[in-house]
């Protein structure tokens, strides 16, 4: 769990983003970056028991600079006012389906999959799914998932409006051969990251998006 004090600095920054306040508040940062480190290594500690495959992994590799990149951004806003926690078992320069968890006021989720592929890494997870949509079924259909996050996430935004190249119409997998992203999500109230059982209801939550993860690494780790 996050403490009170580091919400409210968020809130703080949020309506004070800018390079001077941030500078008479470091301490307070400092302060907010130890409860950040702190949480992403409950977060470890809760989920490695249950994927293995995120033993490798330290606080380091889970966490995001507050500095936002702005330069190819209109928002010249300098720092996020959110935080996030990654946690994926692919070594680094090596994109992997995994975990997210988000927290932002108003805008707090769960995810996991595999968001914004590369275009080779995009090719190889549809063909996974043309070839063994079976298992992606089967996957989406259990009732852990269903309950949790009920299907893959399909919107205008993350979806084709026609069928990518190489793949017929009228194929089963249809509406997942379009994606864009392969992603589950469930939103959340900001409150709950205060809770002394935050971490462990959505470590339990997460958990669900194992065998999908599992499906896309998968494909990625197969070769041509």
């Amino acid at each position: 769990m996050l403490t009170k004090e580091s919400l409210q600095f968020l809130d703080d920054l949020k309506k004070n983003n800018n390079r001077d306040w941030f500078q008479e508040n470091k301490k307070r940062y400092e302060i907010f970056k130890k409860d950040y480190h702190q949480l992403v290594s409950d977060f470890l500690d809760a989920m490695k028991p249950l994927d293995p495959s995120l033993e490798l992994l330290e606080v380091k590799n889970c966490t995001f600079r507050i500095n936002r990149d702005i330069r190819f951004s209109k928002d010249k806003s300098p720092y996020k006012a959110h935080l996030g926690v990654w946690m994926s078992g692919g070594t680094k320069g090596l994109n992997r389906a995994g975990y997210y968890v988000h927290i932002e006021k108003g805008a707090s989720f769960i995810a996991g999959g595999f968001y914004s592929p590369e275009s080779e890494d995009l090719k190889k997870v549809r063909k996974e799914i043309a070839f063994f949509y079976d298992d992606l079924e089967e996957i989406l259909k259990d009732k852990n998932f269903k309950k949790e996050f009920g299907s893959l996430d399909i919107n205008e935004n993350n979806s084709l409006k026609s069928m990518p190249r190489g793949y017929e119409k009228d194929h089963p997998a249809i509406e997942f051969l379009k994606l864009k992203s392969f992603t589950a999500t469930q939103v959340y109230d900001i409150s709950e990251v205060t809770q002394k059982d935050f971490v462990s209801k959505m470590s339990k939550k997460l958990i669900a998006l194992k065998p999908l993860n599992e499906f896309i690494n998968r494909a990625l780790d197969t070769e041509e």
